[in-house]
């Protein structure tokens, strides 16, 4: 089972595009971590589960959203309200409070995934400005056919290409 991660397209509908048509078929889910900039009765976001993020117009989308894909809790939010910049604190104290296996955030532009207390914690850094490095980027999670795993795939918006350096492979969270 995938699910697309993307996040912080700040305007820009056809960066975003270009991501949902080369996946969108084949994933289970897709999240958007906020800063879209979209009206939310924009067409292009059927189907797609999105947050607010601190540049949208206040109101468009809810601030946090707990979605259950196949059977990972996946909790999802942009992260300006839980201060990621400096700490992931609030954030892992919102993952446990809610048994989430799975916590998807943007807001940083950094692309990456770890694990804490048996969550997996994935930002998939921005498809339009990113930070820390040059490429602009998005994740595919992939919770492997046996269940043994959760591999987290980082690629490059334009080429489609996987950044093997920043992906990485968890194993499944306890108790499930």
């Amino acid at each position: 089972m995938d699910i697309l991660v993307v996040s912080d397209n700040h305007g820009s509908e056809e960066v975003l595009k270009q991501v949902l048509d080369r996946h969108q078929e084949g994933v289970s889910a897709v999240l958007h971590c906020g800063d879209s900039e979209a009206s939310p009765d924009d067409k292009m976001l059927n189907n797609v589960h999105i947050v607010q993020g601190n540049v949208d117009s206040p109101g468009n989308f809810p601030d946090e959203l707990t979605v259950d894909v196949g059977h990972i809790k996946t909790y999802l939010t942009h992260g300006h309200l839980y201060q990621v910049k400096t700490s992931y604190a609030s954030l892992f104290s919102k993952a446990e409070q809610i048994n989430a296996d799975l916590v998807c955030s943007g807001h940083t532009h950094v692309a990456g995934a770890f694990e804490e207390d048996g969550t997996i914690f994935v930002n998939p850094g921005s498809l339009l400005l990113p930070q820390e490095r040059p490429e602009q980027t998005y994740a595919i999670v992939n919770v492997s056919n046996q269940g043994q795993s959760i591999n987290v795939h980082f690629y490059e918006r334009d080429s489609g290409n996987e950044l093997l350096d920043l992906s990485k492979s968890f194993p499944f969270p306890e108790g499930e």
